[in-house]
């Protein structure tokens, strides 16, 4: 791109003296936005007893949070670009406390699911916001490297840890506490960023656009809106149709929009380049087998094998490690070496061996021998995609972009996860209801004698079913890698990088 090669004559600019003290910063706002999707997931049981929360309402606990954030990224990220990263990323961290604040205090069901609601938008404001200081706070491309590692084992490792802090929480203090734990985090991470993070003013000439507003973000919530409908009412239901069906008209008329809008909301040139639209694929397809593999496994391990909320959080933890270790330990190291899709490609083959390893699973499985050695490989293949899919994506944009393309990024992590949620539990839910009433007896006795074996076999034959399609999945994201990620390494001088950025700073 011309843009990049003027960029690079550019000098390499000062590093920021207190950067790795502002990385805390930003991990710490990463990791709050990241585990907040999940860690309510294992309290919701006693959320819904004490509300009065009905089954087919809960499932808002969970969607109204993925809903405005999903949604609200990209005016999140435009309004980073407008107002100013730094004054964003406080004043997302100040919403979310609040918001947290109001959701733990809840004393209805309709007060907890407009808490989850305003958490994700204030997180769709927060999330690009951090991303963006993330590439304008390390501009040397060993230390971005490292910086890019550590930011990817959040964004991979913070749902798992979220299950964890979720047992927890709610084994040892109350469900509540899974909301009011954000407050201290929030408020250290907000004290950090007004005394260490930097930032220009914002970019006035990136205007709002009011239409491009309305079309993306309104196609967004109906795309995460369809998609979650899906699990409760079924593909071929009119609401979940007619959700789709809108989210496509409105998402071709946004890129209709985007070609003829003066200031437009997400500038095509974004996504036209391949290296860019192949890592938000990439992205994109990686959450979908990740989120399939949290849900599954939580249910597995706590309704097939009896572990409690807790002993399920820990059994992530050997995963999360090994995304650490993928992303600070190998990708960081290598990311300035080698070409990034040669880290995404092996990283997406070995966590699609992992998930096609847990199709193996039975009712009788033990979790050291069948369950943890394909965690550990889809750890470490997701420690090897997030980071060279973040470092590439956000590499070489224009100042007045930052926001936008950072939140591209997230928009593809939570379209990518709402759609593997619903689509692979459907796969699961409808294998499982065919499998169980094709092994049931016709003899009445003889099917209350086996009849809850059968249903267990059947629940764990429908999670096989869908891990097969999780594998696959990954497998296409290993192709999409290979096929449009064509960036070579940086530059041992480092000067190409460090140019590219400098526009960025």
């Amino acid at each position: 791109m011309s843009a990049t090669r003027t960029d690079e004559q550019a000098p390499q600019p000062t590093q920021d003296v207190h950067r790795w003290w502002a990385l805390v910063v930003i991990a710490l706002a990463q990791l709050m936005v990241v585990l907040d999707a999940t860690i309510v997931n294992i309290a919701l049981p006693s959320a819904q007893r004490e509300l009065g929360i009905s089954d087919g309402n809960r499932q808002w606990v969970i969607t109204a949070y993925t809903l405005a954030f999903g949604g609200l990224l990209l005016l999140g990220g435009r309004i980073a670009d407008y107002v100013g990263r730094k004054r964003t990323f406080v004043f997302g961290l100040i919403g979310f406390a609040a918001a947290s604040a109001i959701g733990g205090a809840a004393s209805s069901a309709g007060m907890l699911f407009g808490a989850r609601a305003l958490q994700g938008a204030f997180a769709a404001v927060l999330a690009p916001s951090a991303l963006s200081l993330l590439t304008t706070t390390f501009t040397d491309p060993k230390e971005r490297g490292k910086a890019f590692g550590i930011y990817g084992a959040i964004a991979g490792g913070g749902a798992a840890i979220g299950l964890i802090m979720g047992g927890v929480l709610t084994e040892y203090l109350d469900w509540r506490w899974c909301l009011y734990v954000n407050i201290p985090i929030a408020a250290i991470a907000a004290l950090g960023a007004v005394t260490l993070l930097h930032d220009r003013p914002g970019h006035r000439e990136a205007r709002l656009d009011v239409p491009g507003v309305l079309l993306g973000c309104g196609g967004l919530v109906c795309l995460v809106y369809g998609f979650s409908e899906a699990e409760s009412h079924g593909w071929s239901d009119g609401l979940v149709l007619g959700l789709l069906g809108t989210a496509a008209v409105l998402l071709a008329s946004f890129v209709w929009w985007q070609t003829r809008a003066r200031n437009p909301l997400l500038p095509l040139h974004i996504i036209r380049d391949r290296n860019r639209a192949g890592s938000f694929l990439t992205m994109a397809l990686a959450m979908i087998g990740l989120f399939g593999l949290f849900l599954f496994m939580t249910f597995y391990l706590q309704t097939i094998l009896g572990y409690s909320p807790l002993k399920s959080g820990v059994a992530f933890l050997p995963m999360t490690a090994a995304i650490i270790i993928g992303s600070t330990q190998i990708s960081a190291r290598l990311l300035h070496h080698v070409p990034p899709r040669m880290l995404m490609v092996p990283g997406m083959l070995l966590g699609s061996a992992g998930l096609a390893l847990l199709t193996r699973l039975t009712v009788h499985s033990d979790y050291t021998s069948h369950v943890l050695p394909p965690m550990l490989l889809i750890g470490l293949g997701m420690g090897l995609t997030f980071m060279p899919v973040m470092a590439t994506a956000t590499q070489g944009v224009r100042p007045q972009d930052s926001g936008v393309t950072s939140a591209t990024v997230n928009t593809a992590q939570q379209v990518g996860g709402s759609i593997g949620t619903s689509l692979l539990n459907t796969i699961a839910t409808t294998t499982s209801s065919h499998w169980i009433a094709a092994h049931l007896p016709a003899d009445p006795a003889e099917r209350r004698r086996v009849g809850r074996e059968i249903a267990r076999e059947g629940v764990v034959h429908g999670y096989t079913v869908a891990l097969w399609w999780a594998s696959g999945v990954l497998l296409l994201a290993a192709v999409v890698a290979g096929t449009l990620v064509t960036r070579q390494a940086p530059k041992h001088d480092g000067e190409g990088e460090a140019g590219a950025l400098s526009g960025m700073a």
